[in-house]
C-alpha cells in the first residue's frame, strides 16, 4: 500500500555512506526530503542526485534535510558520493526495510532482471513527521518533480 499524503512517515534507521546510523524520527523539527533511487552510478540516478547537489541551497533555505536512499551497499554509496561531490547524505537500504515500508521496491527491476531494487520516488516529510508530498515515478527513467518538491517545501515555511 502506497504512503498517503497526511500519513505519518514510516520510521527507519539506515547507515549513511560514512557508516553512521540515521534515524528518520530523530530528524523531527526539520523538513525531510527522501529520494529513493534505483542504483548508484547509473545515468538517470546520477542526473537526479547531481540536480539536487547543484540546487542544495533551495533545500537548505527551507529547513530541509535531503536523504538519498538506495539498496546499494554503504561502500558503493560512499564511492558514488565522493565521485559526484554530493553534498547530502546517502543511505544504504541494503536490507530493503525502508523501501518496503514506503512501498517503493520493484519485485523485478525492469532492466537486467534484478530483484529488490528501489523505485525512483520522492517524499517530503514535515517537521512533525507527516508526509506532505509523495511521488513514485512510473519508470526508472523518469525523474521526480523537483518543482513539486520545492513548492511543497515552500508551503511548509
Amino acid at each position: 500500500m502506497s504512503i498517503a499524503i497526511g500519513a505519518l512517515a514510516p520510521d527507519f534507521t539506515l547507515f549513511d555512506s560514512d557508516k553512521n546510523p540515521v534515524t528518520l524520527s530523530e530528524l523531527k523539527g526539520k523538513n525531510v526530503v527522501l529520494l529513493f533511487f534505483p542504483l548508484a552510478f547509473t545515468g538517470v540516478c546520477t542526473a537526479e542526485l547531481c540536480n539536487v547537489r547543484d540546487n542544495i541551497a533551495a533545500y537548505n533555505n527551507t529547513n530541509a534535510v535531503v536523504l538519498g536512499i538506495s539498496v546499494d551497499s554503504l561502500f558503493t554509496l560512499d564511492k558514488f558520493k565522493k565521485e559526484q561531490n554530493l553534498n547530502f547524505q546517502l543511505l544504504s537500504d541494503f536490507n530493503k526495510a525502508a523501501s518496503t515500508a514506503y512501498d517503493v521496491l520493484y519485485e523485478t527491476f525492469p532492466a537486467f532482471g534484478m530483484l529488490g531494487v528501489s523505485k525512483r520516488a520522492a517524499f517530503v516529510i514535515d517537521t512533525e513527521g507527516v508526509v506532505k508530498y509523495a511521488e513514485i515515478c512510473p519508470t526508472p527513467g523518469d525523474l521526480p518533480s523537483f518543482e513539486g518538491i520545492q513548492a511543497t517545501l515552500a508551503s511548509l515555511n
